[in-house]
């Protein structure tokens, strides 16, 4: 799915006082398309997430969804999100959380693999009749995963979904991620506060700015995947991103 922004802003109204949270934002992104959005706490990265899925409306501008709005997207429940907490039905088993994306939508059923072999994918093959509290915090994230794939989304919003979890199984299920965005081509926007993490991933970093937010850079990542980190060319792109992050942000607005 393309992902078109012109003059995207956002300004919430429903405090005391008016509190920007985006500047303009104007940026394409391709379809099946793997795009990071980093940046300090408060710059909007999340807010620009639910502008894109249709969550809050933009104080000023356009978004576009394979040229139509985002609304029509959202309808057909075109669009799936994953955030840092798994969201699961404490109820229902693993198999059935996974399940429910395709009892909700029937077009699902047509455009993802059966939720038995969605959790063949993620590696929980013998937790379907299990529920979510008798999983750690990293097997809860793969059924949110699986129940991710479920949908058949052609456009993934991940709002920092492993930001809770330790550093090794982490690294796993990005891996994961990964590898199932190789199979699947979705387009996804992923939002991280770890700067090798958007790097290890993305066709391109987006780094926003202290909020209010704005594009303060765009960086194309050219290297094959799987990335290693200590090659010079990561090491070279790592430190201009962080030399990006660290210098003092021109407010021009």
């Amino acid at each position: 799915m393309q992902v078109s922004l012109w003059g995207v802003s956002k300004t919430y109204t429903d405090g005391p006082r008016p509190t920007p949270a985006l500047r303009p934002i104007t940026l394409e992104i391709q379809s099946g398309e793997f795009v990071s959005l980093i940046g300090p706490s408060g710059c909007g990265k999340s807010t620009l997430l639910k502008i894109i899925a249709d969550q809050t409306s933009p104080s000023n501008g356009e978004i576009r969804l394979d040229g139509a709005p985002p609304a029509l997207a959202r309808g057909q429940k075109r669009i799936a999100w994953m955030a840092q907490n798994p969201a699961l039905l404490p109820w229902k088993t693993v198999i059935d959380n996974v399940r429910l994306p395709q009892l909700i939508n029937r077009q699902a059923r047509h455009n993802a693999p059966k939720p038995e072999s969605l959790l063949s994918m993620v590696g929980l093959d013998d937790t379907a009749q299990a529920y979510p509290s008798t999983l750690s915090g990293g097997m809860q994230q793969r059924v949110a995963l699986a129940r991710t794939l479920a949908t058949g989304a052609p456009l993934w919003l991940m709002d920092e979904p492993f930001a809770a979890l330790d550093e090794l199984t982490r690294e796993q299920l990005t891996e994961e991620v990964l590898a199932l965005w190789a199979t699947f081509h979705p387009t996804v926007l992923w939002v991280t506060h770890n700067i090798i993490e958007a790097i290890r991933m993305a066709d391109r970093v987006f780094v926003l700015s202290p909020g209010p937010g704005a594009i303060r850079a765009t960086l194309s990542i050219h290297i094959p995947r799987p990335r290693d980190e200590t090659s010079p060319e990561m090491v070279r792109i790592l430190r201009e991103l962080r030399r990006i992050l660290r210098e003092p942000w021109n407010d021009r607005a």
